[in-house]
């Protein structure tokens, strides 16, 4: 399934995520350690729900989520303008849920300059639920 992301009719979207920073040596600073591709299981607080529209999360995941299908992945190369504009996670989704990886992106992007601060992510859709 589709969704149209043309009209002004916002969804609330369920996705699973990944990141890596690309600069500091590849490293993951949120990942969940399970099965991709698999059906939606489980209950959606244990997984990351936002608004598409709402700019609650940085620009590169509004870009990448829109006009997915459900059950879709994608890989998406961040550059820092798409990305924490304001070098801070704690201002926009998606965040790191572990200390340790809240570090690692702290480290990148508190660091303009010394290190590259383009990051990957992997984002799966689960579920689309109308507003």
């Amino acid at each position: 399934m589709m969704f149209d992301t043309t009209n002004t009719h916002y969804y609330s979207l369920v996705v699973d995520w990944d990141g890596y920073t690309i600069g500091y040596y590849g490293r993951i600073f949120e990942a969940r350690n399970k099965t991709k591709g698999g059906s939606f299981v489980g209950d959606e607080k244990e997984f990351f729900k936002f608004t598409l529209g709402s700019h609650e999360v940085i620009p590169a995941f509004e870009e990448a989520v829109s006009g997915m299908a459900l059950g879709g992945i994608r890989r998406i190369i961040v550059p820092p303008e798409l990305g924490y504009p304001e070098n801070d996670f704690n201002n926009s989704g998606p965040k790191p849920t572990t200390f340790s990886g809240q570090r690692a992106l702290d480290f990148v992007l508190k660091n303009q300059g010394l290190i590259d601060k383009t990051l990957l992510f992997d984002v799966e859709l689960l579920k689309v639920i109308p507003n």
